[in-house]
């Protein structure tokens, strides 16, 4: 057992003595050490009763004969961080996370873990310092929160961003604002759509990383608890038959999670954990692998902001073993593989089918023939931009108009709300990728914006930072190379014709190579807009978003 380094032999005395003056006995010295990894705050609502989930936890350890040992993990919140500086913190926090994972795990020679995160960069950082690591591991998020109530109709948090559109657009008035502020979010959860946290956690049951149940079953449903108690359980079997992280994340498990990515109609975030979760498990994963899937695997579910349902109504559905069970029927997903529950996939699914059809489809009929998903090539993202195509309408898949460019999302929402932006504009918004942000950004205010101001069918936006899942519209993000990378972003003009073809996988500007190089003589970059603290060093070490935004 790892934990023998701290535990045995008379040179581990001094550190016994440390594990005495905290109260352990003898006996739980004596058993496997269990990391028991809680992004619990006060300030994240997906996290706020994450305390409850990990005393399930380690209640479910103590069962099955292990020591539970709790330990923390910072945590953003992306929405309230939203629309300001505090953004640029978020995508850059996975890798504190994972560093930090890794630091208490190593430090403190645990046998294995289980990891409770619930949020966007926590569930993928956690995950990262697992496979780095190579230990025994259990994802046990904390669930999505339920749908509020507005007017008669279940809403999320897609809708709060999108209204104050409408308030500046005087489509409605501020009694109206006030109605979605108080009611879209009732309580503790993941936001209710199919935003990038319940995205990443229904890709690490679909990995096998974590218990099925795991994406789906709401926050305050007793059930949470009850997969939080077989989560502690299920270590304790991991350690017993030495199922490290990496013999369940693999190349093929990963295009398991591909599959269900694009069959669920994930998160355009998705691409970037994926990618870094990927490399931390020395898998080739590259852009091109995700247009593939997206040509074999159809859309099946348009949950919030695609469509009107949300994940209590997925979990009610059948959750991921029905959408893995009906992806199984086209031979799409590998079955035979090992997963958290120390089972395989087959085990796992065997009996799950859809319970509603009018939150997951059948293969036989599904929203398209092609996956949630697309990514995109031209001479102003030669290394690819990635969109959320199932949340774009059908008359966007393919646009042109003129450019709108913008050096900051801050310039960019003004503009919106000023009503500078009109039917047929392709918004830019450049400087904003990993590099350049720093932190890459995502973009859910001027998106919500061009929604709420009823422009999502007519305008473009275009940018290197990124979108956040409850993003909806032809909303291209992570444009490579990034602007402060050198790349063709970075030269538009404003009138530039963009040209977007979504089903081709194609995005060009009107612009000559020979033009291109003649504005790149001239071209002088902006001044950085962080000039102290850690986010420097994350700016000169960061990659680009193409191979998941990791550190070099």
């Amino acid at each position: 057992m790892r934990s023998d380094t701290v535990t045995k032999g008379a040179e581990r005395a001094p550190n016994r003595s440390l594990f005495y003056a905290m109260g352990y006995t003898r006996e739980e010295l004596e058993r496997p050490l269990i990391g028991v990894v809680s992004a619990k705050s006060e300030i994240v609502p997906g996290h706020v009763h994450l305390d409850k989930v990990a005393e399930a936890v380690k209640a479910g350890v103590r069962m099955a004969g292990g020591t539970p040992i709790e330990v923390p993990a910072i945590g953003v919140c992306d929405g309230i961080a939203m629309g300001h500086i505090g953004m640029k913190y978020s995508l850059a926090s996975r890798e504190l996370i994972a560093d930090s994972v890794e630091t208490m795990t190593m430090a403190h020679a645990f046998d294995g873990l289980v990891l409770i995160p619930n949020c966007d960069k926590i569930v993928p950082g956690m995950i990262m310092a697992a496979v780095r690591m190579n230990i025994p591991a259990v994802v046990c998020s904390g669930g999505p929160m339920m749908s509020g109530l507005v007017n008669g109709q279940e809403t999320s948090l897609s809708k709060m961003f999108e209204a104050v559109g409408s308030y500046k657009a005087g489509i409605i008035d501020e009694a109206g604002l006030n109605e979605f502020e108080e009611n879209v979010c009732p309580g503790c959860g993941s936001c209710s759509g199919m935003y990038t946290a319940n995205s990443i956690n229904c890709l690490a049951e679909a990995v096998g990383i974590a218990l099925p149940g795991n994406g789906t079953i709401p926050a305050v449903h007793s059930g949470r608890i009850m997969l939080a108690k077989h989560a502690g359980m299920a270590i304790m079997n991991l350690v017993e038959k030495d199922i490290k992280a990496r013999d369940i994340i693999n190349e093929k498990s990963l295009r398991n999670a591909l599959a269900c990515d694009m069959a669920l109609g994930c998160s355009s975030n998705t691409v970037l954990h994926l990618l870094a979760i990927a490399n931390e498990a020395g898998v080739d994963f590259d852009l091109k692998l995700f247009n593939e899937y997206s040509g074999k695997v159809p859309n099946l579910c348009h949950l919030a902001p695609a469509g009107p349902t949300h994940m209590h109504d997925l979990n009610n559905a059948g959750g991921l073993p029905a959408v893995l069970a009906e992806l199984d029927k086209i031979g799409v997903i590998d079955t035979s593989l090992i997963t958290a529950t120390g089972k395989t996939v087959a085990e796992n699914i065997e009996g799950a089918h859809i319970k509603d059809t009018n939150c997951i489809r059948p293969v036989s009929d599904p929203y398209s023939e092609t996956g949630g998903i697309a990514i995109m090539w031209g001479n102003i993202a030669q290394d690819g931009c990635v969109v959320k195509r199932s949340a774009v309408a059908p008359e966007m898949l393919v646009h042109s108009g003129p450019a709108r460019v913008f050096n900051s999302e801050d310039d960019a929402i003004a503009a919106i709300y000023d009503g500078k932006i009109k039917d047929g504009d392709v918004v830019v918004i450049r400087y904003e990728g990993p590099k350049g942000g720093p932190g890459m950004r995502e973009m859910l205010n001027p998106t919500s914006a061009l929604a709420g101001m009823k422009l999502d069918k007519t305008v473009a936006l275009i940018t290197d930072g990124r979108f956040s899942g409850a993003s909806r519209g032809a909303s291209i993000g992570h444009v490579c190379p990034e602007a402060a990378a050198g790349g063709n972003i970075g030269l538009l003009e404003e009138g530039d014709i963009i040209e977007i073809d979504i089903p081709g996988a194609k995005i060009n500007a009107q612009v000559s190579e020979e033009e291109f190089a003649k504005r790149r003589e001239s071209y002088v970059a902006p001044e950085p807009t962080v000039t102290g603290g850690w986010l420097v060093r994350y700016q000169r070490y960061v990659d680009s978003a193409a191979h998941g935004a990791v550190m070099k």
